[in-house]
């Protein structure tokens, strides 16, 4: 039977809550127990004006430039993908640590070369995610991955330097 990629439902009520359990723990100045596998992301809503967060995992950091790579697991109907559409002028934070950022979407090809070098690093972590997040069994094929990287959106954030 092939196993077709479906786009993930954003979470319900449930779900919803212990998804944005972590901000708690940022909000608490707790963020150092999140280390650098994750990050707070502080956007712009495109409709509100007001300030908005996620909690996103971190899949690729380059400490020499300064750039952070996360990916929208719900897709492009995730809120903040959409408000960071609308306005890329955001800050993160990483442990304690607070930068102001530019949020750049990458294109499918790129997209896609970094979620198969994140599940080149984390094979074991990447079968977990794809069925427990987005309800997609991981065989052991390469097309398999490859349909789901072409279907998932990365997203990198270039920290921007204080002067």
């Amino acid at each position: 039977m092939a196993n077709k990629y479906r786009k993930p439902k954003k979470p319900k009520l449930f779900r919803r809550l212990v998804f944005r359990l972590p901000i708690i723990l940022y909000r608490l100045g707790l963020g150092q127990l999140m280390g650098e596998k994750f990050l707070l992301l502080e956007h712009t809503g495109r409709k509100t004006g007001s300030k908005r967060r996620a909690v996103l995992e971190v899949i690729r950091h380059d400490p020499t430039v300064g750039v952070y790579y996360v990916v929208a697991g719900f897709g492009e109907r995730s809120d903040w993908l959409m408000n960071i559409k609308a306005n890329p002028d955001v800050r993160i934070q990483v442990g304690n640590k607070f930068y102001p950022a530019i949020g750049v979407i990458l294109n499918r090809e790129r997209s896609s070369a970094e979620i198969l070098d994140y599940a080149a690093r984390n094979p074991k972590l990447i079968k977990l995610l794809a069925k427990s997040l987005l309800g997609y069994q991981l065989k052991d094929e390469k097309g398999n991955l490859l349909e789901l990287a072409n279907n998932l959106q990365v997203i990198r954030f270039h920290t921007i330097p204080e002067i």
